[in-house]
């Protein structure tokens, strides 16, 4: 599947995307990879994004994640 997205990672293993004309960022080990047709995750921030007709789309704010050390 070819996203209609522009993503990449970075040095610290983070994913960015632009969404439109803003840069985004995606999340770390939560992003699903490869990417496919519905995925959808939560970042540690709370924002959730789902892959909808070949295009990553911010669905959502929530509660972040709760993180156990």
């Amino acid at each position: 599947m070819e996203l209609k997205n522009r993503i990449w990672m970075n040095g610290s293993l983070e994913w960015y995307a632009f969404l439109g004309e803003n840069e985004v960022f995606l999340g770390s080990r939560e992003v699903p990879y490869p990417l496919s047709e519905g995925d959808k995750w939560t970042n540690v921030y709370g924002d959730v994004f789902q892959v909808v007709d070949s295009e990553i789309v911010h669905l959502e704010r929530v509660e972040p994640p709760q993180r156990y050390w």
